[in-house]
């Protein structure tokens, strides 16, 4: 019964904590976030902060790592397929969950946010829909690579915006522009 106490009191903590930090970077940049204010704001002490995290870079880490955890899991249901529809379905699963933890992703796709993990979730989706830098026909390796790194960014930053302004569009409609800007070129 202990051990079940327990395991609970550091879920709520790491989840308390993991609270406090996206709060604060809705306000400043990572690198001028403290832990003291961090501990403050979670309402927690230093010793139990770093019996967790060994400072609030490595907070932001496991939070960027269980993010990406859920999209390898999510689209490992998913065959490695260059399929339209199956591609729209995964980037609309994507954008549905963006939406039901906005709270966190609002954060972690801003520009507030750790651009090479958005850079390594959207290159984890694309390359399994069968986009990558190898993939496109025709072209030097160097214009392959400009086109994937051109398409990453584009839509990190498309998501960004879409993030930051209130969901304008339904996960399903973002789900066609991104098919339409960046798989169009390759799938069709």
């Amino acid at each position: 019964m202990n051990e079940v106490k327990l395991d609970r009191k550091k879920r709520y903590t790491r989840m308390v904590l993991q609270d406090s930090l996206i709060e604060l970077m809705r306000e400043k940049p990572i690198n001028k976030i403290t832990i003291k204010e961090l501990c403050e704001r979670a309402d927690i002490n230093r010793t139990t902060f770093y019996a967790h995290y060994s400072d609030q870079y490595d907070l932001l880490r496991k939070i960027e790592a269980e993010t990406l955890s859920w999209a390898k899991e999510m689209i490992s249901g998913f065959k490695h397929k260059t399929d339209k529809q199956e591609a729209l379905q995964l980037l609309e699963e994507i954008f549905h969950y963006f939406v039901q933890n906005s709270n966190y992703l609002q954060v972690l796709m801003s520009e507030q946010g750790d651009l090479e993990f958005q850079k390594q979730l959207f290159t984890l989706i694309y390359q399994h829909s069968g986009i990558n830098p190898y993939a496109e026909p025709d072209g030097t390796m160097d214009t392959k690579e400009s086109y994937f790194i051109f398409i990453v960014n584009g839509s990190v930053g498309l998501i960004q915006h879409w993030l930051k302004y209130g969901h304008n569009k339904s996960a399903r409609e973002m789900a066609e522009i991104i098919y339409t800007m960046a798989f169009q070129y390759v799938l069709d």
